[in-house]
């Protein structure tokens, strides 16, 4: 789907600060993955937060233009761009749930959650599914529940939950699946997870909707794919699942 194209009638200026008053989001064990009170802590506001925001990267693993939350348990899996070798996403796993996780360029002036959403929805639909736009910890949010076979082959349907953020020159979004997409409590640790991201937006002019570019872990340039890893071409389409390139615990 062509959810990312540039839209041309607009133009950059300053973009919108991603702000709430409400405590960092607690992770399954109870614990803030981080808070304002903690060196590297995160400032009392509701995330995921840009790097200006920030003290220091704290219980995070570097990926480039996201640093990502990390707790016992959690899986990670990058996706690798076959003709490029570039990272282009990281999914976090935990239990029976999953969070994608891409972070794009965004205008100065105004934000394209509302757009990507109204996209998101009639794609949805086109393809027989239902969609719902509700409020949600982070903002709207879609619920959608798209078309699928089911293992034995019978259709049924897949659930999955769009979360987005617009912050200063970056979107960032989300894409809840498994039982983060239908069960509250289950959805706690990969929220929380989300909302304690930090998007480092690089001085780059770039258009609106560019993938921001991620590094495989303790990388500071390209990513390259794993050893033994077979490069595969990235699934930029939220509605579907994306490659497994590497694991990391």
């Amino acid at each position: 789907m062509g959810l990312f194209r540039r839209n041309a009638s607009k133009s950059e200026a300053d973009g919108p600060q991603v702000a709430a008053d409400e405590p960092t989001p607690e992770t399954a064990s109870g614990d803030a993955v981080e808070s304002a009170a903690t060196d590297g802590g995160a400032p009392a506001k509701r995330g995921p937060y840009d790097a200006a925001d920030v003290r220091t990267i704290g219980p995070r693993v570097d990926l480039g233009a996201i640093w990502l939350p990390v707790m016992p348990g959690l899986g990670l899996r990058m996706e690798i761009d076959k003709k490029t070798q570039k990272v282009t996403g990281v999914s976090a796993t935990l239990g029976g749930s999953g969070l994608q996780v891409q972070a794009f360029a965004a205008p100065r002036t105004w934000g394209i959650w509302d757009e990507v959403r109204a996209e998101l929805a009639t794609s949805v639909t086109s393809q027989g599914g239902t969609v719902d736009d509700v409020p949600g910890p982070f903002g709207r949010e879609l619920i959608a529940r798209i078309p699928a076979k089911l293992p034995d082959g019978s259709p049924g349907v897949r659930p999955v939950r769009f979360i987005g953020v617009d912050g200063p020159r970056w979107f960032l979004r989300g894409v809840l699946t498994g039982q983060a997409a239908v069960d509250t409590e289950a959805a706690k640790a990969l929220e929380s997870v989300f909302g304690n991201v930090v998007v480092v937006r690089d001085d780059n002019p770039r258009p609106p909707r560019d993938l921001l570019a991620l590094t495989m872990p303790n990388q500071g340039g390209p990513a390259a794919p794993p050893a033994g890893a077979t490069p595969v071409t990235p699934g930029f389409d939220p509605l579907t699942r994306g490659p497994e390139i590497t694991e990391i615990r």
